[in-house]
């Protein structure tokens, strides 16, 4: 059976009195797409750090394709840990022949390296202009080709699209879901934009407080839990609609979603409850299935 790409167990570590990570297990299969999901200051960074063999750990153990010896394993990964830095004097391409030097790739193989990656991460047309002058996008595309070099099976990105507009966020989306399918890359995606990350993500792990919430098939963890279907309604008669809701044992109330339209949670399917809505001679202006996604998960896990 292949070793997980990387395998975490009762990771620990505190800076004086403060816990930042306590006790934490995760697993990133080989293939995955996964998600390290937490507000800021939740840990992941620290955990990141520590997985890396950046700082040291106060507990726990890091297996990186099955390799205990972070620092010989470090080989098969790269990283972008927090914001990436350059050097705004040099251009794009002397910032990765700066990289390559420090990652040990032969230097016949230098330049190939630097004009693979870059047309990978779709830099090529800005390869010799400083790296002062990129975007934030552009910086954080230099940083995942950086993080390329030499090819490596696992990918950690932290943070990726932080500060990205729009636009940023949705080329970064395409990158890693190519990187992933395309090259069979392994990637941890480390965010605390929840939405983005269900999009590309197959598995997650949510963290809070430093401890491991949570961690699964994202789908998985979507139905979990899960009694009956939710569902948004607005009446001509709110108050008629209501009562008809506490009245019925199949229905219960779990908010407003507005002033003129409550959430419902129904134990049978969205038909039996228009039926019944119908049949109490309820006139229905608007039923929306309420579809449950991370942000949903989250919440429940870490209050």
């Amino acid at each position: 059976m292949e070793a997980p790409a990387l395998e975490v167990r009762g990771l620990t570590r505190s800076f004086g009195r403060i816990a930042a990570i306590t006790e934490l297990d995760l697993t990133v299969q080989v293939g995955d797409v996964y998600g390290f999901l937490g507000p800021n200051g939740a840990g992941k960074t620290t955990a990141i750090r520590c997985m890396l063999g950046l700082i040291r750990r106060d507990a726990g153990t890091v297996r990186l394709f099955g390799e205990s010896d972070i620092t010989r394993a470090r080989a098969n990964v790269g990283a972008i840990v927090e914001v990436p830095a350059f050097h705004g004097w040099m251009s794009g391409t002397d910032n990765l022949r700066h990289a390559a030097a420090y990652a040990g790739i032969p230097s016949s193989k230098v330049e190939s390296e630097i004009a693979r990656v870059l047309d990978r991460v779709g830099l090529s047309q800005r390869a010799i202009d400083n790296a002062g002058t990129y975007s934030l996008g552009m910086k954080q595309r230099l940083g995942i080709a950086r993080a390329l070099l030499g090819g490596p099976r696992l990918l950690i990105l932290d943070e990726p699209t932080n500060g990205l507009d729009p636009r940023g966020m949705a080329e970064m989306r395409d990158l890693i879901r190519s990187l992933a399918r395309n090259e069979q890359i392994t990637i941890l995606i480390s965010s605390h934009l929840l939405a983005e990350v269900q999009q590309v993500c197959n598995r997650v792990g949510i963290l809070s407080a430093g401890r491991l919430q949570a961690e699964g098939e994202v789908q998985a963890l979507l139905e979990q839990g899960r009694v009956g279907s939710l569902v948004d309604v607005s009446a001509e008669d709110m108050a008629k609609l209501e009562a008809i809701v506490e009245a019925t044992e199949a229905l219960s109330r779990v908010g407003d979603v507005t002033a003129d339209r409550i959430r419902i949670r129904t134990t049978g399917t969205i038909p039996e409850l228009n039926r019944t809505l119908v049949e109490g001679e309820i006139d229905v202006t608007a039923l929306v299935p309420v579809t449950r996604n991370l942000e949903d998960v989250f919440l429940e896990v870490t209050t």
